[in-house]
């Protein structure tokens, strides 16, 4: 007989638990890792939520996953492309025998890829019309209040003050918010928002100019700025909005969507309000000039009167001719008279000469004739009118009784698919309900198993019991009983009362482990042990 083959000593794995103890000891060697590399893959969120990508460099590609707890407080996005420091762990993923990292921080990788999220950026918004020039706004001449977003313990606020203090004092609405960090892009969006929904005549009055401020700092100490919820809201503000956030240096991305930017914020204030002083000097001049211009114009009016009045001839030399023009008149008016009423009388006899009976009769005639055609014709043209409107009412009412049956059947089919989609509804509810009432049911079950666990009595059930000195503290060690004191012993169905006895012999050292005594015949108890106390075993 063949000699028989002899059978390996190494041990046998299945696959699940070969899967296992890689990915135990994946995670145990990278709990937390920092990995730099090129985002590709990104198509953006899944349907569920999570982020699913990879990270590559020149030589080589990782895969990595973000959970959708983890994307929704993330302050840098994920895009396709962008170069970025990753932090997180790595594990397995047994399914498909690959190892991927677990993502809970990204941002980009040095100042080159800011600026290049910040371009991508600025296009994108560019190309939606936020940057266009036709959207800004002109800033108010005089503003009653000005309405000022920054951080009020900066030194920024107190030069903006200051600024106006000097050049034209105004009421100013302050709106503190963080400037840098997390959460400070939406509290710098919700403040602009904020002063826009202030009503008009409100009892906090609606600035008429707004001032985002902000002073110099690096790229990424000023990154809210460049965040897309700050810019959409900066184009979107109905009070003009002054940019000045960082040094005259500094871009940022609203300063293209403001109506105007600052270099600075000192800058902000002086376009904000005129000078005072300034103001009051020209209106002074003004107001002298007016002086001036209206004595001359007074005086160049006087010298043109007097010019006039020797110009003009006298009163009577003026009404000489026109006098001499109604004598004349009057001396020919009676002749006159005469001569019309002769012509008159002349015309009124022939004409009475014409007027005649008959003449008469034939024109009442042939007015009663033209009055007969008339109402003839208008008889005609009343029933005409009359059977064309009949025939268009009747038109009208067929067409209202089709579109009334369409109507109805249309509402009849739109009840018919609301109710369907409301059963729908009604038993995805009740499903849901049932899985919802499971799963808070296994909870509470996982709950009470960990809690009996726990519990330091399951250790007493075992056979062992818990000393307590009088004041009911547990006792660690024998040398801390002395003699004849009075001890509580605690067993799992209850507890006894005992002295410690003086002949006992010295304890050796105290022990490292919680001082436990064995189980003796049970007592009747003295006192209750209350449940809600579990007590310490050390």
């Amino acid at each position: 007989m063949p000699p028989a083959e002899a059978l390996p000593n190494a041990p046998e794995f299945t696959v699940t638990e070969l899967s296992s103890a890689l990915k135990r000891s994946v995670e145990d060697q990278f709990g937390h890792v920092r990995v730099r590399g090129e985002i590709t893959g990104f198509r953006g969120p899944h349907s569920s939520g999570h982020c699913y990508f990879a990270l590559k460099d020149e030589s080589a590609k990782i895969e990595a996953v973000i959970w959708k707890g983890v994307h929704g407080r993330m302050r840098f996005k994920p895009q396709e492309g962008l170069e970025v420091i990753a932090t997180g762990k790595l594990t397995t993923y047994p399914n498909s025998s690959k190892y991927q990292i677990v993502i809970e921080a990204l941002e980009p990788a040095g100042i080159g890829a800011l600026m290049a999220l910040m371009e991508e950026r600025k296009k994108k918004l560019a190309a939606e019309g936020l940057f266009d020039a036709a959207r800004k706004q002109l800033l108010p001449w005089l503003p009653e209040v000005i309405g000022v977003v920054t951080s009020p313990t900066g030194a920024v606020i107190r030069d903006i003050l200051h600024r106006l203090e000097d050049r034209f004092p105004r009421r100013v609405l302050v709106w503190p918010v963080k400037v840098q960090g997390e959460g400070s892009a939406e509290q710098v969006a919700a403040a602009i928002r904020g002063f826009n929904a202030l009503p008009e005549d409100g009892p906090i009055p609606r600035p008429d100019v707004l001032i985002v401020a902000r002073g110099g700092g690096s790229l990424e100490d000023l990154w809210s700025f460049n965040e897309e919820i700050v810019v959409r809201a900066a184009a979107e503000s109905m009070i003009p909005l002054i940019s000045a956030v960082g040094h005259e240096t500094d871009v940022t991305l609203i300063d293209f969507a403001a109506d105007k930017r600052a270099p600075t914020p000192t800058a902000a204030a002086e376009m904000a309000v005129p000078v005072r002083s300034e103001l009051m000097l020209e209106v002074a001049s003004l107001a002298r000039r007016v002086g001036v211009c209206w004595q001359r114009g007074l005086e160049s009016r006087r010298n043109e009167l007097r010019a006039a009045a020797r110009a003009l001839p006298d009163a009577t030399e003026l009404l000489a001719i026109p006098r001499q023009r109604l004598d004349s008149a009057a001396s020919t008016l009676p002749r006159a008279l005469k001569t019309n009423t002769h012509v008159h009388f002349r015309r009124f006899a022939a004409a009475s000469a014409k007027l005649t009976l008959g003449v008469l009769h034939a024109q009442i005639a042939q007015a009663d004739h033209r009055l007969v055609v008339s109402s003839e014709r208008l008889s005609l043209s009343s029933r005409a009118l009359l059977h064309r409107r009949r025939e268009r009412f009747e038109t009208l009412d067929a067409r209202f009784k089709a579109s009334r049956v369409a109507y109805a059947q249309a509402k009849r089919q739109a009840i018919s698919r609301e109710r369907e989609r409301a059963e729908r509804l009604a038993e995805r509810a009740g499903r849901a309900l049932t899985t919802s009432i499971s799963r808070l049911s296994a909870r509470v079950d996982h709950a009470g198993q960990l809690l009996a666990a726990l519990s330091y009595r399951s250790v007493l059930a075992r056979g062992f019991a818990l000393v307590r000195d009088e004041a009911g503290h547990p006792l660690h060690h024998a040398a801390s009983i002395g003699p004849g004191a009075t001890l509580s012993i605690e067993f799992a169905d209850g507890a006894v009362a005992a002295t410690a006895g003086a002949g006992r012999p010295a304890p050796a050292a105290a022990p490292a482990t919680p001082k436990l005594a064995r189980e003796t015949k049970p007592a009747p108890s003295k006192r209750t042990p209350d449940p809600a106390d579990q007590g310490n075993l050390f």
